[in-house]
């Protein structure tokens, strides 16, 4: 066996504790839940649940902003085929500007755990906690790099968010979203300034770029 595959094993084995010391308390579903996009200029910000299998493991599950591009692809492909379940929801960039980044980041959070398939018997999330979420939760600072299903979560989040904005990149080539996928680069900024901002940019964000009489782009 390779030093790679050891070392993967062995941080599974250390992101496992806190899963199996509920496991021991009889709980089995547990959800990792996290978000992705919460700081960008533009696109929504989504969150994931997701469920693992004790029995079927995933190795080189870690924080998203860890791991490479090509590497959150891999992963996102086998937590989808081997989780015992999963789920994704995002808010609306109108949500974000009408409700706050925080409160659209929880509505986020409750409409990924709405999509399992059956409710979990514990919440582990990272950081903070789901406000109108009737169930257990255990608050992990850093959870998506200490915490397996929370790191399957973060994953999904990232990965499915980078998607959707590299699809937006093709309705709005401008801005290369497909670089940054929304965040605040002197790229991104420059573009801003240029075009002015699109629908799917968070006006709220943006103060501090634009003047206040910019209309948004078609």
């Amino acid at each position: 066996m390779s030093k790679a595959r050891l070392k993967a094993e062995e941080r599974y084995r250390l992101m496992d504790a806190l899963e199996a010391e509920q496991r021991e308390r009889g709980l089995t579903r547990l959800a990792g839940v996290d978000e992705a996009g919460r700081g960008p200029l533009a696109g929504p910000v989504y969150a994931a649940a997701c469920i693992l299998d004790p029995n079927v493991p995933i190795y080189g599950l870690n924080d998203s902003k860890r791991l490479s591009e090509r590497k959150r692809e891999e992963m996102f492909e086998l937590i989808v085929e081997q989780a015992a379940d999963w789920g994704i929801g995002w808010s609306t960039v109108d949500e974000i500007e009408h409700l706050g980044v925080l409160a659209a980041v929880h509505l986020a959070m409750r409409r990924a755990l709405e999509q399992l398939r059956m409710p979990p018997e514990m919440v582990l999330v990272d950081y903070e906690r789901i406000p109108d979420v009737d169930l257990p939760q255990i608050n992990v600072t850093k959870g998506d790099a200490r915490v397996n299903c929370i790191a399957a979560a973060s994953i999904l989040a990232k990965v499915a968010r980078d998607r959707y904005m590299i699809e937006l990149a093709e309705r709005y080539p401008v801005y290369g979203f497909e670089n940054h996928k929304g965040y605040g680069t002197a790229q991104h900024i420059a573009a801003i300034r240029e075009a002015g901002p699109t629908k799917e940019h968070r006006r709220s964000f943006l103060t501090r770029i634009l003047k206040p009489e910019v209309s948004p782009s078609e």
